[in-house]
């Protein structure tokens, strides 16, 4: 077949010469440097505009050095006759749609929505560290979609590589000869002109009917404030054309099309797009229910009558009260959610009251780090100033009586005779060096874990598989495992069901009155802990006032820790010099019955910059992973 050597147009493409992939890899393994390198290689971004993370548009994510949002970018390539007789392809010019991927476990819904809109996935793993937990779940992904997979080893250049070694591993999970896998170094280039080509020979071309009604999945959308609601698809079967009429068909709505394109790597205005071909639509629409992730989109004339399989929608893990410091900002905080929704699928919210934070939304999240990255871009992005309660999982309460209550807030855990709570469990995965199995096991017994299995991935590998309860990993595992295995071990979890556990709610009372926001549901022999750490920290947080103010710590009735704040004493004596006592005496019996008075009706100030730093976890989830 005769291929074009002049840069194909979009809209104008044969599906024959394009190539739908993805990368892959666990953090800090170099994928968004390799989609620089593959920027620079294909044309698309010239020296002056090149810069390192091009596909990280957030502030955020070129902060923290991770991604966060996938990034779709369509690349011309040009197969030399030299390389075509080298690796037995067609010589020519080829569209390579790539998408770029997050790699943290939070992110994994990102991830799966990316494979749909391609047919290969490029598994890349770093040559100094090896195979790591996300790569795994990366991989099974992967799999679970029907891709071809493209092992790649990156870095090869650091002098740390263990190129041999690495290789024959990641041969060994992907099912291929040591040899077959491909050596790159995306920040020197090495190997990366090799890798191209071997993407146009081993990535299948799109199938589809071009002569069919027209279907397309809208797999990422964002809002732009001058021009509404840009939907991301990938074309399946036809082709949408500028000025068609639309329908979504999970909603029924219909839309014109004001403009159609691609992403190279900025919006291109295209006449149409058709089989096999990523692209942009924009119809003017501001309602951003309008464009669900996972829906058809079709023609409003002779469209499709059946709807493609769509997206599995991922259960929240975690769930934090979001309030807004100032009370006046919950209907901006109640558009920004729905805003960020639209570019976050995964992201659940719904309107709740707190008696010390008034009100605000509780929101639900695939994991801490998910938590943390909402709350910073909502204030970034919106202008917001927040203040989050303590995550908390979801739990399910049997009372005695027979009736159940799921319970996603401290404040919801029902009074009464409790038969049993059941709470979410985990299926973890941590691959570490064999040196750290001691410290691990130790580490997930005190987090009341159970060691399901164990194997040796090398000599020197290790993968350990443990079922531990979610709310023992939300806080500080993570942080946890890292300092004790020196940040070599890395880990990857999923949902399995539910336990029963003994957890009880602790109650934090300032002048004998709950504060709602303080309280957590916590194992009956961590609650003591909860219960001084919390009572310990208001003390140094909370103002004092003109009477004595007790924080007490309680488990129903019982109180567990209590900490005093002192009264601030005015002198009265100060105008006493000598004289009799009983002058002195009246004074302070005067004001110690005015301090009463004062206490009996007086209530607690609580700064909002003491909730922003009692709420804090202990420690902030993972912001490293520089790629």
């Amino acid at each position: 077949m005769p291929l074009t050597s002049q840069a194909p147009q979009p809209g104008h493409t044969d599906p024959a010469i394009l190539r739908n992939f993805c990368i892959i890899a666990h953090i800090d393994h170099g994928k968004s440097t390799l989609a620089d390198r593959m920027l620079q290689l294909t044309g698309v971004v010239d020296e002056r505009a090149a810069r390192a993370q091009y596909l990280d548009r957030m502030d955020i994510e070129r902060e923290r050095g991770i991604t966060i949002k996938s990034q779709a970018v369509r690349m011309p390539w040009t197969v030399t006759a030299e390389s075509a007789t080298e690796h037995d392809i067609d010589a020519g010019t080829y569209v390579l749609n790539m998408i770029d991927t997050p790699g943290h476990v939070d992110f994994t819904y990102e991830v799966s929505r990316s494979l749909e809109a391609c047919e290969a996935a490029i598994l890349l793993v770093d040559a100094a560290q090896g195979i790591e937990a996300q790569t795994l779940a990366n991989l099974y992904l992967a799999m679970g979609a029907d891709l071809h997979i493209i092992p790649v080893l990156n870095k090869i250049d650091l002098p740390s590589a263990n190129v041999d070694k690495y290789a024959a591993e990641l041969a060994g999970l992907v099912g291929c000869e040591p040899e077959d896998v491909l050596l790159t170094s995306a920040k020197t280039g090495l190997g990366v002109t090799e890798l191209l080509d071997q993407i146009v020979k081993q990535t299948p071309a799109p199938v589809g009917a071009a002569d069919k009604p027209a279907r397309a999945l809208i797999f990422d959308s964002v809002y732009d404030t001058y021009r509404g609601v840009v939907t991301y698809v990938r074309v399946v079967d036809g082709k949408l054309s500028h000025r068609d009429r639309i329908k979504m068909m999970s909603t029924g709505a219909v839309h014109e099309m004001l403009e159609v394109g691609v992403i190279s790597p900025e919006p291109v205005k295209a006449g149409e797009i058709g089989v096999g071909e990523v692209g942009y639509l924009i119809t003017g629409v501001k309602d951003v229910r309008q464009s669900r992730v996972g829906d058809t989109v079709t023609t409003q004339h002779h469209g499709a009558t059946e709807a493609l399989g769509g997206y599995k929608h991922p259960n929240p893990m975690v769930y934090a009260g979001l309030y807004p410091i100032d009370g006046d900002q919950f209907g901006d905080l109640r558009e920004a959610l729905e805003k960020l929704q639209l570019n976050d699928a995964a992201l659940t919210y719904e309107p709740e009251t707190s008696g010390a934070l008034g009100f605000g939304f509780r929101c639900g999240f695939l994991g801490l780090l998910h938590m943390e990255i909402t709350r910073d871009r909502l204030e970034r992005e919106f202008n917001l100033d927040l203040i989050s309660t303590a995550p908390n999982v979801v739990y399910e309460v049997l009372m005695e009586d027979g009736s159940e209550r799921e319970v996603t807030n401290p404040s919801e855990f029902p009074e009464g005779k409790i038969a049993e709570v059941r709470e979410p469990v985990v299926r973890a995965t941590i691959l570490s060096p064999s040196d750290f199995i001691g410290t691990i096991m130790e580490l997930c017994q005190t987090k009341r874990g159970t060691l399901l299995g164990m194997d040796y991935l090398s000599e020197d590998r290790v993968e350990m598989r443990y079922t531990l309860p979610m709310g023992e990993i939300v806080f500080d595992f993570f942080d946890q495992l890292k300092s004790r295995t020196k940040g070599y071990a890395s880990l990857d979890y999923e949902r399995k069901g539910e336990q029963a556990a003994d957890l009880v709610k602790v109650d934090i009372l300032l002048q004998g009155e709950p504060v709602d926001a303080f309280s957590a549901i916590v194992h009956k022999d961590a609650a003591y802990g909860y219960g001084v750490m919390m009572a310990g920290k208001l003390k140094e947080l909370i103002p004092r006032q003109q009477f004595e103010v007790p924080i007490q710590a309680t488990i129903g009735a019982r109180v567990i820790a209590r900490e005093n704040i002192r009264a601030i004493r005015k002198d009265v004596l100060a105008k006493c010099y000598g004289g009799d006592i009983s002058r002195k005496r009246k004074l302070l019996e005067k004001q110690k019955a005015g301090k009463k008075r004062m206490k009996n009706i007086g209530t607690v100030e609580v700064p909002p910059e003491a909730f922003v730093a009692a709420l804090s976890t202990t420690q902030p989830a993972e912001k490293s992973g520089k790629k």
